[in-house]
C-alpha cells in the first residue's frame, strides 16, 4: 500500500489527467461527427466499449455494494447525463464558452457538498473558490452580455455543470464502495440514457450501415479512453474532497481552450488568457481549501 502522501499525490495526479483528457476528447467526437456519427450514438458506443469489455470484471465488486443501489443509481444517473450532454454541447457549440458554463459547477459542488457531506470551506477555501469561479467570469465575460447561457449548446453544458457536481459529490458519498462498481454505474448511466435518446431517434444509428473501418477504430478508442478516464476519476474522487477536486477538474477548461485553438481555430484573447491564468492558479492551491477537515468531518 503506498503511503498516504504518495496515496493523495496519486490521487491529485489521476485528476489532472483525467481532466486533461476530457480537455481533448471533445475532438475526436467531433471528429465521428463529421464521419456521421451523432452525439447519441457516439455516446452509446464509446460508453457501452469500456462497459462490455471490462465490467463483466467487476462482477465481485457489485456483489458487495448491497445497501448502495439507490446511491450507485443515483451516481449513473447523474455522470451519463453529465457524459451526454457534454458531449452533444461540445458538438453544437463554440467549445470554450461550452465549458466556461459547464466549469460553473463549482459553485453546485459547494452547494451539494455542504448538505450531502458536510464539507465545510476554511477562508483559504473561499479564496480558491472565488478565484476559480472569477477566472471563469473573466473568460466568459463580454460587454453589455450577462455571463448567461445563450443558446441550447450552452443550456446543454450548464446542465451537465450541475450533474457533474452532483456525480462527483454522490461518488464521494459512496466512500467504501469500489471505484470499480462506480465506475460500471457511470458507464451503464450513459449507456441506458443513450439508448432512451435513440429510441426517439434511431436515425442516429444509420452509420452502421455504411461505417467505414477508421470510423469503428475510432470509436472503440473513444470509448478505451473514457475507461481509463472513468476509472481515474473515480480513483481520485475516493480521496480528495469534492470541493478540492472540483477546482482540479477547471484544468480542463484550459486544456480544451489551448486545444481549441490549434484544432478549430477558436482564438484566444487576452482576456481569455488571464481567465486560464486565474484557474491554473486556483488548481495550484486548492490542496488548502479544507485544513484539518478530515478533524472536523466525520465520513458519510
Amino acid at each position: 500500500m503506498p503511503s498516504i502522501p504518495l496515496q493523495r499525490t496519486l490521487a491529485i495526479g489521476s485528476l489532472v489527467y483525467a481532466a486533461s483528457l476530457w480537455g481533448l476528447v471533445w475532438y475526436p467526437y467531433r471528429l465521428l461527427n463529421d464521419a456521421g456519427v451523432g452525439g447519441i450514438a457516439s455516446s452509446f458506443f464509446s460508453y457501452a466499449t469500456p462497459l462490455l469489455l471490462v465490467g463483466w470484471l467487476h462482477g465481485r465488486a457489485l456483489r458487495t455494494t448491497r445497501g448502495h443501489g439507490l446511491w450507485l443509481a443515483a451516481l449513473g444517473m447523474a455522470a451519463g447525463w453529465t457524459n451526454l450532454a457534454y458531449v452533444l454541447a461540445v458538438l453544437e457549440g463554440e467549445v470554450v464558452r461550452v465549458l466556461l458554463l459547464f466549469y460553473l459547477s463549482p459553485l453546485w459542488t459547494v452547494l451539494f457538498a455542504r448538505f450531502l457531506l458536510q464539507e465545510k470551506l476554511n477562508r483559504a477555501g473561499w479564496a480558491v473558490m472565488a478565484l476559480a469561479a472569477g477566472g471563469g467570469l473573466v473568460m466568459l465575460w463580454q460587454p453589455a452580455e450577462w455571463p448567461l447561457p445563450a443558446n441550447h449548446a450552452e443550456w446543454l453544458a450548464l446542465s451537465a455543470g450541475v450533474m457533474f457536481a452532483a456525480s462527483n459529490v454522490i461518488s464521494r458519498h459512496l466512500d467504501g464502495v469500489a471505484e470499480s462498481a462506480k465506475a460500471i454505474s457511470v458507464w451503464a448511466g450513459v449507456a441506458v440514457l443513450t439508448l432512451i435518446g435513440l429510441a426517439f431517434r434511431p436515425a442516429e444509428l444509420g452509420f452502421m450501415a455504411e461505417a467505414e473501418t477508421a470510423t469503428w477504430l475510432l470509436l472503440i478508442g473513444v470509448g478505451l479512453l473514457i475507461g481509463s478516464m472513468t476509472y481515474a476519476v473515480q480513483y481520485g474522487l475516493a480521496r480528495v474532497p469534492a470541493n478540492q477536486a472540483i477546482v482540479i477538474f477547471l484544468f480542463e477548461l484550459v486544456v480544451a481552450a489551448i486545444a481549441a485553438y490549434y484544432l478549430s481555430d477558436e482564438r484566444l484573447g487576452v482576456q481569455e488568457w488571464i481567465g486560464a491564468a486565474m484557474i491554473i492558479t486556483a488548481s495550484l492551491f486548492s490542496g488548502h481549501m479544507e485544513d484539518d477537515q478530515s478533524k472536523e468531518t466525520p465520513h458519510v
